[in-house]
């Protein structure tokens, strides 16, 4: 048994030589120091990407709430558009400004002939004139609604009494 004893103390002898023997911080010191870096820096990273992804979440929102905005803003020119296209109101606004219904085409072919026979326009207003609604639902309920027939201003209609050849119109192109 002596000799098991002996084996032991040896043993823990080796043992007690690798380990200090007293308090040592100094060994400790620098890792404590590199955990609580480490520590710090990603926290202060953490709130730095927090940071930033508030403030994006803040601009999304309001260029959410400008494209809303935009959106609304552009249908209601669009409804304006499409109120101003309406046949009856392109009748109405070219009556106010003087025009009036043109009478039957006449064309010309590549060759220079005329095909069809041309005739003056005429200042009658045209029969089929329906009188418009109060209201529309193109408009604002705001707006007043415009008259149901405006007359026509007064053109001379003086047919003359010498020939008139027509004259060229464009293709349009």
């Amino acid at each position: 048994m002596t000799r098991t004893a002996e084996q032991m103390k040896g043993r823990a002898g080796r043992l007690a030589r690798l380990m200090p023997s007293g308090p040592s911080t100094a060994a400790r010191t620098p890792f404590v120091l590199l955990v609580v870096l480490l520590l710090a820096g990603g926290l202060i990273s953490l709130l730095l990407l927090n940071s930033a992804l508030n403030e994006g979440s803040f601009r999304l929102s309001k260029l959410k709430r400008e494209t809303t905005e935009l959106t609304d803003e552009q249908q209601a020119l669009q409804r304006d558009v499409d109120g101003y296209s309406e046949p009856d109101a392109l009748e109405r606004r070219a009556r106010e400004l003087g025009m009036v219904p043109g009478g039957s085409p006449a064309f010309l072919d590549p060759d220079g002939t005329v095909r069809g026979v041309p005739e003056r326009a005429s200042a009658q207003p045209s029969p089929t004139v329906a009188p418009a609604p109060a209201t529309s639902p193109a408009e604002p309920a705001g707006t007043p609604a415009p008259p149901a027939s405006v007359a026509p201003p007064a053109s001379p209609a003086t047919p003359s009494t010498t020939p008139t050849t027509p004259l060229p119109t464009s293709s349009g192109r």
